[in-house]
This record gives C-alpha cells, sequence and structure tokens, in this order.
C-alpha cells in the first residue's frame, strides 16, 4: 500500500514535497487555502521582484547619458505593471498547478486542520473532507505582522502585501523596518519617484547584515535622498486627511502620502489543529530537527512555518528532504540541510548577496579567518555597464583555504552569490576559484581576484 502522505500547505515547500514524494510513488494529496505556488512567494516575493525589474530599467535610463546616449526617458505606466504583476502570478501558479496534477497529486482547495496524529479534515465549499495520513506535512507559510499601535486600512496604511503594488504610487512613502523587505521596499518606490523615508530602528540598516554592507547601501539611499531615521523605533501611526503620521519614541515624526509596515511576519499555525495531535510549538513556530520532524515523528514541518530562514530556497529544499525522509530516502546517502550555508539575496540597487561565515560572526566566536576585498571599480565589465559600485568580499580558512563564506554588493549580486555559494557547500578552495578558467570581461572576474 503507498504511503499515505497529506500536505497542508501548497508555498514552495508542499509543492516540492508533493511532486518530489509522488514521483517516488506515494499518495499525495495536498491542501491549499489560497494560491498554488505561496501566497508568501506568489503575492510578496514574485510581485516585489518584478517592481524592483521596472524600477531598475527607470534607474538605468537615468543613468544612460553617462554611457554615450541622451534623451533617453522611462516613464511609469502603474496600471500596466499592475497587469504585468498579475500575468506573472497567474502564470507561475497555473505552471505549478500543472506539474502537480501531472504527477497525480490529489489537489483539494480548502482550509486544512489536523483532527488527531493521523487524521486531516480539510473544509471545502462543498463540505468537510476527511482524510487518513501515514505521513503530513505543515507548511501553511506566514503572514505580516502588525502591531497593536498600528491599524492598517489598505489604502494609506500599508502591509507589505497591500503594496505589490499599491492602488496608487504613494508621493511620500514612509517604510517602517529596515530589514531586507524594508530596504527593498525603500528601492522600489523610491526608483519610481516616490519620495521616502526609512524608520531605522537601531543605527544601522540591515542589522543582521555585514557592518560594511550596510553602510555601502546606507550611502546608496543618502545619495538617492532618502531619509533615515536612525534609532527611532515607531510608535504609532496617525491618519491626517490624506497624509500620515508616524510617531516615534525619540520624539520624531515621519510625514508623508503613506505609511508601510515592513517589520517581519507570524506563522499561520493558530488553525492548525496542533494540539489535537500532539505538536508542540513556541511563538507559533513547530519546531523541527534535521529531518524537518516535529515532535511527533510523522508529522514535519517546512517553510516559515518552521522557523528557519524564511526564504523560498530553503522551503524549497525542506520540501524535498521531508519527501525523501518520508519514502524512506534517508537511510541511504543522505545530507542534512545546513542552514548556515543558505544563500540569500537583498534586490536593493546596488544588489546585496551573501552566503556561509559573516566577519562579525568570525570574530565573535573567535575564529581566525582570512577576508580578502575586491572593489568593483577595478573590473573591465562593471565600468563597462557604467555600474562599478560595490565589491566582492571572501572569507577563508587561513590554514587550509577553505572557502567559508562571502558577501557581495553590487550588480548581479544575486547571481554571482551562487558561486560562493557552490564553494561553500562543497567545501571548495579558494584556489579552486582561482585556477577556473572564467570569462572575459565578466563581473565573476572579481570572485577570482578576491579569491586570490
Amino acid at each position: 500500500m503507498a504511503v499515505r502522505f497529506v500536505i497542508i500547505g501548497g508555498g514552495p515547500a508542499g509543492t516540492q514535497a508533493a511532486t518530489y514524494a509522488a514521483r517516488l510513488g506515494a499518495d499525495v494529496t495536498l491542501v491549499e487555502r489560497d494560491v498554488i505556488g505561496g501566497s508568501a512567494n506568489l503575492w510578496d516575493c514574485i510581485p516585489s521582484k518584478a517592481m524592483i525589474a521596472t524600477g531598475a530599467v527607470m534607474s538605468l535610463t537615468r543613468r544612460s547619458e553617462g554611457m554615450g546616449l541622451t534623451e533617453l526617458e522611462a516613464k511609469l505606466d502603474f496600471e500596466a505593471l499592475r497587469e504585468r504583476i498579475a500575468a506573472i502570478e497567474q502564470g507561475l501558479c497555473r505552471n505549478v498547478t500543472d506539474l502537480l496534477v501531472s504527477q497525480g497529486v490529489r489537489v483539494i482547495r480548502g482550509t486544512a486542520r489536523l483532527k488527531g496524529p493521523h487524521e486531516v479534515a480539510a473544509e471545502t465549499d462543498d463540505g468537510v473532507i476527511g482524510l487518513e495520513a501515514d505521513a503530513v506535512l505543515l507548511s501553511t507559510g506566514s503572514r505580516p505582522r502588525v502591531p497593536d499601535w498600528a491599524d492598517p486600512d489598505g489604502e494609506r496604511i500599508l502591509v507589505t502585501r497591500d503594496a505589490y503594488p499599491p492602488k496608487e504610487l504613494p508621493s511620500h512613502l514612509v517604510v517602517i523596518g529596515s530589514g531586507v523587505t524594508g530596504v527593498e521596499f525603500v528601492h522600489m518606490f523610491r526608483s519610481f519617484g516616490s519620495q521616502v523615508t526609512l524608520i531605522v530602528s537601531r543605527q544601522q540598516v540591515l542589522p543582521q547584515k555585514d557592518a560594511e554592507v550596510a553602510a555601502a547601501l546606507e550611502d546608496d539611499f543618502l545619495r538617492r535622498d532618502v531619509r533615515l531615521f536612525k534609532g527611532a523605533r515607531a510608535v504609532g501611526i496617525d491618519r491626517e486627511g490624506d497624509e500620515v503620521v508616524v510617531r516615534c519614541d525619540d520624539g520624531r515624526s515621519a510625514r508623508g502620502s503613506h505609511a508601510l509596515l515592513a517589520i517581519g511576519s507570524i506563522p499561520n499555525s493558530e488553525s492548525l489543529g496542533l494540539d489535537a495531535a500532539g505538536v508542540e510549538a513556541h511563538d507559533g513556530y513547530v519546531q523541527i530537527n534535521q529531518h524537518c520532524q516535529s515532535n511527533v515523528a510523522h508529522i514535519y514541518a517546512a517553510g516559515d512555518l518552521s522557523g528557519k530562514l524564511p526564504l523560498a530556497s530553503v522551503a524549497s529544499m525542506q520540501g524535498r528532504k521531508v519527501a525523501e525522509h518520508v519514502m524512506g530516502l534517508h537511510t541511504r546517502e543522505h545530507r542534512h540541510l545546513d542552514y548556515e550555508k543558505a544563500a540569500s539575496a537583498i534586490f536593493t540597487e546596488p544588489e546585496i548577496a551573501d552566503v556561509g561565515l559573516a566577519e562579525a560572526e568570525a570574530f565573535a566566536i573567535g575564529r581566525k579567518i582570512r577576508v580578502t576585498k575586491v572593489p568593483f571599480a577595478s573590473n573591465a565589465r562593471a565600468l563597462i555597464d557604467g555600474d562599478p559600485r560595490g565589491f566582492v568580499k571572501i572569507l577563508s580558512d587561513p590554514a587550509t583555504g577553505v572557502v567559508l563564506g562571502g558577501s557581495i554588493v553590487g550588480r548581479g549580486a544575486a547571481e554571482l552569490i551562487s558561486v560562493l555559494a557552490v564553494a561553500v557547500t562543497a567545501n571548495l578552495k579558494v584556489n579552486d576559484i582561482v585556477e577556473s578558467l572564467l570569462v572575459h570581461p565578466a563581473l565573476a572576474e572579481a570572485l577570482a581576484d578576491a579569491a586570490e
């Protein structure tokens, strides 16, 4: 008898687990209440990157004079942008759904909850469907966090999902939160021509990132006339006609046409019936081991719900690892997920990407490292493209030369970091990068220069 595998949540983790387990012979049922492909992915990540791509083209035209071109101007058609985003979302959702169906996955549109360790109830428009399960994956994702001092209205006071895109282009956007999502919004709307104020609760943007990386982004924001409120924590938002006023704990206030909350997310776990199945959670996140198992061995959690890195790439890999474990493949050669080796990117201008050990982290734990850094200003391709901002930084073990981590600030950082991600994951040495015959001229040459 085939393994009965029930998946609650059709985001990157759930869909990857479903298709992979089905190919391995499982009887898979996936229940999704919103959008196949994941609301966090298709309603947050994909639209934001589509908007950023449009902004990047607009920024490029503004720099065109330095490349020998004149009288280029790009004007934003907000409605056309909205239609483009919708088409991308619909296309991706359709493709993922078709893939699931082609693999024999049963897809149920509805809301599911655990009724017991081996029983799932899926509530649909046609009634409740009872599902017996040998294994269950919980991958219901997360939603934007709203503090008790804010009352989003979807018009002037926005959460992130209200802004992909908003109903109208803000003339002056006040962004609350200087993490990854917050700084992407700053870049995005500044590229569209909006004035932007960023509320930074600490003394640098991106407080969890390398200080040198954060400084490079701050410099670019200031160059683009972004107003920074450093060391200020928002404590209230007031609407005054067609304006909003964000009040901070240090007495300062920021006035704009719109305010945007970008202060993290909370897991979608409150209606999953965790108690009925005996699944333990902390602050709403299901606690998991290296196999993504909860304290109930046959019930797994992945994606944002697991409390690990909130990245679609991590969720997808978790889904694959769960499928392998459910189908017994972990008894063979099996590599556990190492979250510390996950590459991540921030799609600002310039782009930011990193992987592996960070410089500040190494110093904090007293680990000896070798740090090498090369600016893109010395790279021929960067000069040709007219964008020499940023740098490549590589961290390696001084004794063995093994690549431990790296950061990239500059054009194409999200693509270039893949080379360092492979090096970190495979324990390659800096000489392996140096001795690779790379294309010339190319931005990737900066990686070899930094490795050398």
